[in-house]
Order: structure tokens, then sequence, then C-alpha cells
């Protein structure tokens, strides 16, 4: 296939150039490409990028289909302009041993349609009691997390960091401490403290998922200054952009753990994006379905979508409005995951694989709720309008999305 009069990203500059590919793999990429009897995608001049690399989704199978499968979290994810995500271990079973893992391994082989890659849980069944079972899924998986579900217990966490130092892992930490009050940054950021410096001391690599107060991002920032690049961090676009004081009246789709919090800490968050204190965006991609998001606020469940909104909330709100450059976005939303996960390696060259997507960078478009893919409509970015929504993804050099 060819993919006809795009624009790639080169030195943070937009140049013109078509992509061939064929078996699978990137061929060629240049302007005017002509080759006969190739399938052509004229993209009019948007964004032709990598894939998108998602390190936090949630796709709930198994145990909790009736909020997204693999089938309908994979599919929006394509829409989204992704062609690799990491899957979160709240399931049932718990993925935290070779059997049970494999239960989630064998549906993501027959119902993913880009690469889903399966996180092995820290403790057995995610209760922070006993180690999960590294050793034995340690070929199988990129990184170990307990997700929601904090392991306070610092014992076992450092059991946990050894494995992952022994195996060459990288251990995912949803940072809340249980002993402060619930939800507040507090909590965070003591807990950020405490885990930097046991990851300190181990010297595995560790990971902060959705940061969202500017204490854990000065912490972050003074584990780099001393050295310790292995501690790294995520930010979400619903904290870069959102912030408890826009929630005029209670709303469950504004509702998620880590909460929105103060502006300052919403400016802070930004600021770690834009200053690079930040490795990487990810969406913690968190269905779950309208009767239990219809709740009384205080009953309903944590937890947004963002997988298919994600490409054009950071293109909009931070690459056109100039405070970030292309090549940085191209670094958050594809090469730092990679680099930071040890995930399989893709770039827009001659060789490799093609996971693509497509950006139309030029157009804006309002998101709505019915062309949503993913099974949930639990999205607060529902009627905004944006610029770099995804038009056609390509995975393993095959269509699996096309507007």
């Amino acid at each position: 296939m060819i993919i006809k009069n795009g624009r790639i990203i080169e030195n943070n500059k937009l140049i013109n150039a078509d992509i061939l590919i064929k078996d699978n793999k990137i061929v060629d990429i240049k302007e005017n490409i002509l080759e006969k009897d190739e399938e052509v995608y004229d993209v009019k001049g948007a964004l032709v990028m990598p894939g998108g690399v998602d390190v936090h989704v949630h796709f709930r199978e198994p145990g909790y289909e009736y909020k997204e499968t693999i089938k309908t979290g994979s599919q929006a994810a394509a829409k989204g302009g992704f062609t690799t995500v990491l899957a979160m271990p709240n399931l049932n079973p718990v993925p935290d041993s070779s059997e049970t893992l494999k239960v989630e391994e064998d549906i993501i082989k027959r119902d993913a349609v880009i690469n889903v890659y399966p996180y092995v849980a820290s403790t057995m069944g995610q209760k922070g009691e006993i180690k999960a079972d590294i050793a034995s899924v340690k070929d199988r998986v990129y990184s170990i997390s307990d997700d929601g579900m904090p392991v306070n217990n610092l014992k076992i966490l450092r059991a946990v960091m050894e494995d992952a130092l022994k195996y060459d892992l990288i251990v995912c930490s949803h940072s809340e401490d249980k002993t402060k009050p619930l939800g507040s940054a507090e909590s965070e950021y003591s807990s950020v403290k405490a885990e930097i410096d046991l990851a300190k001391e181990i010297g595995c690599r560790y990971h902060f998922c959705h940061l969202s107060t500017k204490e854990s991002y000065d912490y972050i920032r003074e584990a780099r200054k001393e050295g310790y690049t292995n501690i790294t961090c995520e930010v979400s676009p619903h904290h870069l952009t959102l912030n408890k004081g826009m929630m005029l009246i209670p709303d469950a789709n504004w509702k998620m753990n880590p909460p929105l919090r103060e502006y300052k800490d919403m400016d802070a968050t930004v600021e770690a994006l834009i200053d690079g204190t930040a490795d990487m965006v990810a969406t913690d991609h968190a269905p779950h379905s309208e009767v239990e998001k219809q709740r009384e606020y205080s009953k309903c469940p944590n937890g947004i979508i963002g997988i298919e909104t994600s490409f054009p909330i950071i293109y909009t709100k931070f690459v056109k409005t100039g405070l970030i450059g292309l090549d940085r976005f191209l670094d958050v939303m594809v090469y730092n995951p990679i680099k930071v996960f040890h995930l399989p390696k893709r770039k827009l060259e001659k060789g490799y694989i093609a996971d693509i997507c497509v950006l139309d960078i030029d157009n804006p478009h309002v998101y709505t709720r019915s062309e949503i893919l993913s099974k949930s409509v639990n999205s607060p970015f529902i009627g905004n309008e944006y610029y770099g929504f995804n038009i056609l993804t390509v995975c393993n050099g095959k269509v699996v999305y096309k507007k």
C-alpha cells in the first residue's frame, strides 16, 4: 500500500512524503512514490507518524466485559491512532501467574486489532499481601503493577522491585498512601517520596502513573538531578487540561483517581510535560458502564475513557499552541514509552514494521458520543472541538482503522 500526500516530522518540521508499505514493513519514504498495483490512501496533507504507544489502559477483559473487551478497547485505540498499548491487570482472574496470564493472552491473540501487552500484577490477586509469581511470566511481559491497588507494604514492594531488577522489567505505581485522606494531594506525593527512596536503593526501573501534584513532580526532578534516570513518570490528558474548578456541578464523567485537582496542580502538570519531567502521556483509559456512572456521584466508580481523544487533545492544546514542538510530541506519544518500557522499536523509517497513524491537523472536529468505539462513553471531552483526530491507522502493515 501507499500512503500518499502526507507530511512527516523531520527535525521538528513537517515535510511532504509518501510511504510505501510491503510485506508489513516500510520500504520507502519520499515524495511522489509511483508503484503499480498498490492500494493508495491519499491523506491530503495530514500528519503521518508512528502509531501511538499508551502504557496505561484498562480493557477490562477477562472479568468485566460489560465495561470493555480486548476487541472493543483495541478498536477504540486504533481509532485514536494507537498501535501499541499496555493493559492493566485489574481483571478476573488477575494475571498474577503463568496460568492466569494465559487467560488474558489467549483473548488478546484472538481479538486484538493492535499490539496489546499485558501487565503482570505485583501481588497475588492484587491484594497487596503476597508477591505475584513474576518469575513464571518474566519473558511474556514488560511491566508489573497492581494499578489502582497501591502496594503500601514496602517490604512486599521491595521484593517486587528486586524481581523487576533481576528480570529487566519495569514497576508501575499508582502512588497513594492509604493512611492519608482519600484522594488527597498528600496521599499521592507522600507515597511518591517513599517509593522514590526505595527505587533509588534497589536500582530497578520505576515508573509513576498519572501524577497530578506539584510536589510529586518536584520529587521526580530531585531524583533526576541526582542521576536516577531509572525513575520515570507519565501525565494524563485530563490532568493536563482539566481541574476541579471547571466542574461546576458533580459530574461522574469528570470523576477519576487521582481526582482533578487545583489549578496550580494542573499548571504544574503542564510544566512537567513542557520541561521534560514527564516522560510520556498515558490515558488511563478506564471505561465504565452508564449504569455505574449514573449512580450518586459519591458512589460511582472512578475513571474516564480517553484513548480516542488523547492525540487531538495533546496536539491542539500543546503542539498547535506552540507549548511543545513536533519532536517532543513524537517523544511523549511514541518514542519515550518505547524507550522507558523496553518495548519493540517502531519508527517511521525504512525497514521498520509499519505501525502508523495519520492525524488530520488542519481541520477541527467536534468529538461526539455517537462516534465512540469504546464500549463505554464516560468521557468529559464529548462536545469539545480539537484538531489532530486520527483518520487512518496501520498496525503490523495492515489497515486497522479508516475514517
